[in-house]
């Protein structure tokens, strides 16, 4: 269900991203705004970064072979991150030089009401994408007992959480545009466009971080949080064979998909007591874990002081 959600998403905001970035490159070339073409740049961006997180959503869903024994599901993060680097490219940076541009050579502003119909209908379209991206992240946020901020920093899966940046990014970026249209329409000082087109492009780049550094944590294996590893140590605590935990790693090998590493100390009356008993509660405790759908791979190793 959660991959499904995850491409519904993706695929909901090509569609959306595509219809848009024809219609600003159309008005930007009949309005001749910069921050208009700021805003197709930003389109064209997400539109090709939507595609990179399809293809990750593809390759990732592969099983685990010979030379992957956990899985592709980490393919997901760097795809993620090679669209938060084309949000910075193709985005930030060209909507910051087209700034830079029509600061230096201005001109003139043609087709007001077509660059502000343009701007409406797409804010209309970024609207449905971003819902359905604000809905899914929801439902995985309350699942979790999380705030919608908390998911975002902690959340396993990169594809709704960019879908939802991205959006979220474009609405502002669609106000900005027109707020420059508008005033420089009124004012008739063209540096207004320049404002808008530099501004969208250092939301862009903000937002550009924020994935890149998400993705960049997932690809390092950085341990799962702390409402993530709790209930795994209160399992292992349950367990009246336990003396204690000395050590609990868990790291995300993918979406949903954890590899989690323990190491227990047993109680002074099971050290005494037979090797065969011992691997058998050892097992029961991997498979009480594996009970558990977000954990993928489990191994315990059995130390003594």
């Amino acid at each position: 269900m959660a991959e499904e959600e995850s491409t519904r998403t993706v695929v909901v905001a090509v569609i959306a991203n595509l219809g848009i970035a024809v219609a600003k490159t159309v008005a930007a070339l009949m309005t001749g705004s910069a921050s208009m073409w700021a805003e197709a740049a930003h389109s064209v961006a997400d539109s090709g970064n939507e595609v990179l997180l399809f293809v990750g959503l593809r390759r990732s869903a592969r099983g685990p072979d010979d030379r992957h024994p956990f899985g592709y599901g980490q393919e997901r993060y760097f795809w993620a991150f090679l669209a938060a680097l084309g949000i910075f490219l193709v985005g930030g940076v060209l909507s910051i030089g087209e700034g830079v541009r029509s600061l230096l050579a201005p001109e003139p502003l043609e087709s007001l009401w077509v660059g502000v119909a343009v701007l409406l209908v797409s804010a209309g379209f970024e609207g449905y994408s971003w819902f359905v991206a604000h809905r899914q992240l929801r439902r995985d946020a309350d699942e979790k007992k999380r705030s919608l901020m908390q998911h975002l920093r902690r959340g396993d899966d990169p594809s709704a959480a960019t879908v939802f940046l991205e959006d979220s990014a474009a609405l502002i970026g669609l106000g900005l545009a027109l707020a420059s249209l508008l005033l420089h329409a009124f004012t008739g000082w063209a540096g207004w466009d320049a404002v808008g087109s530099i501004s969208i492009g250092v939301l862009l780049i903000v937002v550009a971080y924020l994935l890149a550094r998400r993705s960049k944590a997932l690809l390092l294996d950085e341990s799962a949080p702390a409402d993530v590893l709790g209930p795994i140590r209160a399992s292992v605590a349950e367990a009246d064979w336990v003396e204690r935990l000395d050590e609990a790693h868990a790291v995300y090998v993918g979406p949903s998909s954890l590899l989690v590493n323990l190491w227990v100390v047993p109680s002074g009356e099971m050290r005494g007591g037979s090797a065969d008993e011992l691997v058998v509660r050892v097992n029961e405790m991997r498979q009480r874990l594996l009970a558990d759908p977000g954990i993928d791979h489990v191994t315990v190793t059995v130390a003594t002081d």
